[in-house]
């Protein structure tokens, strides 16, 4: 039975990561600061508590458990920093990332996957699906976080060409009971009210998390015969409209009043006008309004070869 060790294993992505692998039969070393219950009593788990930057900590679970596969979620935020990502956030996770991959090699780990974000790209004004190879630019602080651990993992495995190591580009996530990032898509940066261009028929993309733990399974099964290691962006296969956020929200969590705007084409019009302060940047859930009418989809062509993308909006649990 292989084990596998998942840093931030207690997150909202995390708990997920780990239920799916219990599932496929692997034995799990969930490593997080504070316990979750969801996975707790289960056979083959294991909880062990341990700081995000806590480098002696991590350096003692390699040395106990023979970690075969290490997933890497922590500093996802929300169960390591919070929603709002500066300076000190972006330092502390550059650390442990280096950190982190360096010792997972001297112990032989033979498949490191990495959680990093979509918001990376450089969004173009256009339609054209982004591929994995499309232009970078980190003009959040979240995605410069996440960016610096692809480049630390690409880095080191420059001398490991043996491991099987996979990045995963992930669009905002949610869930049936996570609706944050979805609610993020309608809010008005600059006083938190509910909001829709028209009738909401412009779109974003997103991911169910149960498409990302689909993806992750399947990599850590097949990809040593498909060795196929690499970049992967990871979303639903479809946009997910403001019309279809609203309906979501109305049908599953409470949502007050949504003010309707004027037209998608007023878009343009309104840039700049909604906020724009250093920590409104910085949030990783900010509506950027410049983007709304782009309606960019990732190519998850290359990700479709080991996963079907099967949940969305209307299925998700």
């Amino acid at each position: 039975m292989e084990t596998v060790l998942v840093t931030g294993g207690c997150g909202l992505i995390g708990q997920h990561i780990c239920s799916g692998l219990l599932k496929k039969g692997f034995a799990v070393v969930c490593a997080d600061a504070e316990p979750n219950p969801y996975n707790e009593g289960k056979l083959n788990y294991t909880f062990e508590a341990v700081a995000q930057a806590d480098k002696n900590g991590y350096a003692e679970l390699f040395e106990k458990y023979e970690i075969s596969v290490l997933i890497h979620a922590a500093c996802t935020v929300d169960n390591d920093f919070g929603p709002i990502i500066g300076n000190e956030q972006i330092e502390i996770a550059k650390q442990f990332d280096k950190f982190i991959y360096r010792y997972a090699m001297t112990e032989n780990v033979r498949k490191v996957i990495l959680l990093s974000t979509a918001q990376v790209y450089d969004y173009p004004k256009t339609r054209e699906p982004l591929r994995e190879d499309a232009d970078i630019k980190t003009d959040t602080n979240y995605a410069t976080l996440k960016y610096n651990s692809e480049k630390a993992l690409i880095s080191e495995m420059q001398h490991h060409k043996e491991v099987m190591c996979c990045i995963t580009r992930v669009a905002p996530v949610y869930t049936l009971t996570y609706p944050d990032n979805l609610e993020a898509k309608i809010t008005d940066p600059k006083d938190g009210s509910k909001f829709v261009f028209g009738k909401g028929q412009y779109g974003f993309q997103l991911c169910c998390v149960h498409n990302l733990v689909d993806f992750i399974l399947n990599f850590v099964k097949k990809a040593e015969d498909m060795k196929d290691a690499g970049i992967y962006n990871i979303s639903d296969q479809e946009l997910i409209t403001a019309a279809d956020i609203i309906s979501f929200l109305r049908e599953h969590h409470h949502l007050g009043a949504v003010v309707q705007k004027s037209s998608v084409g007023a878009i343009s019009k309104l840039k700049g006008i909604f906020g724009g302060s250093k920590d409104e940047k910085t949030n990783y859930r900010y509506l950027d309004i410049s983007k709304l009418d782009y309606n960019n989809m990732l190519d998850t062509t290359r990700a479709s070869k080991l996963t079907s993308f099967r949940w969305d909006i209307h299925n998700t649990k």
